[in-house]
């Protein structure tokens, strides 16, 4: 083992490198490695509602310009709500650590609700924002929360701002996190992984949250297995070939 283990945070992204080479996050893994039938029809949903809603703003632009316009449409909202759920999760990092926040108005009902969490369920934070690595499936991640709850036991949980809920994905990602093999600090020491009782995902709303128990079993974890080697193939080289030349004939 050698070179630097970390998370590298790289204007409003990061990436990680393990032992110095650079491996993908658990997220873009799952991004890479699994169908979403359902963002297509979303997509597509999008850029009708703006076209329908929009029509006379549109007729006053060409044709290259609409088209522009139009295609943007569903990234516009998802990098909002992507904002969204990263300021949320800047704001619910310091409230675990016990700090005081300033809020913006327009997520005051997020936090509230995340405020509601922490006090009912008398969380008592052990880790948060962690990052987290696999040296033999080499990936690596940052996980929201491992926390003991009034229940009693130690809680695996990502924080979730979506306004459609919890999606299976978030099985992959808790399961990937859960079985890796060690945690590094900001210096890059490795520790163990500490065990976990349960998984969940926490859906924090303007109006309230649920805290959603998550199967991330060793099952799970073998799925997200497969899911890494075709997000592998789908960015990988090309298993096609170059056009063939029929051999020439050779003289009699």
């Amino acid at each position: 083992m050698s070179g630097i283990t970390k998370r590298i945070n790289s204007g409003r992204g990061h990436w990680y490198k393990l032992d110095g080479e650079k491996v993908p996050g658990v997220t873009t893994i799952i991004g890479d490695g699994t169908p979403k039938p359902a963002l297509t029809a979303w997509a597509a949903r999008e850029v009708a509602t703006f076209a329908a809603d929009h029509l006379p703003m549109l007729e006053q632009l060409d044709r290259d310009a609409r088209i522009d316009l139009l295609k943007g449409t569903p990234y516009r909202d998802r990098d909002k709500a992507a904002r969204r759920g990263t300021e949320v999760h800047r704001l619910g990092e310091t409230l675990v650590a016990g700090g005081e926040v300033d809020v913006p108005e327009e997520l005051a009902g997020h936090v509230d609700s995340y405020i509601q969490f922490l006090d009912q369920w008398q969380v008592e934070p052990e880790h948060v924002e962690l990052v987290v690595a696999s040296r033999r499936h080499r990936y690596m991640g940052s996980l929201d929360l491992i926390a003991t709850l009034a229940d009693g036991r130690r809680w695996l949980l990502d924080l979730k701002t979506t306004r459609s809920g919890i999606f299976s994905e978030v099985a992959l990602q808790l399961a990937a996190y859960r079985f890796a093999e060690f945690y590094v600090d900001e210096h890059g020491r490795e520790y163990p992984m500490p065990d976990v009782d349960a998984c969940g995902a926490v859906w924090v709303r303007a109006d309230g949250y649920d805290l959603v128990p998550v199967d991330a079993s060793a099952r799970t974890f073998r799925t997200f297995l497969y899911v890494q080697q075709v997000a592998a193939f789908a960015k990988g080289d090309s298993l096609i070939g170059d056009t063939l030349t029929a051999p020439q004939e050779t003289a009699a």
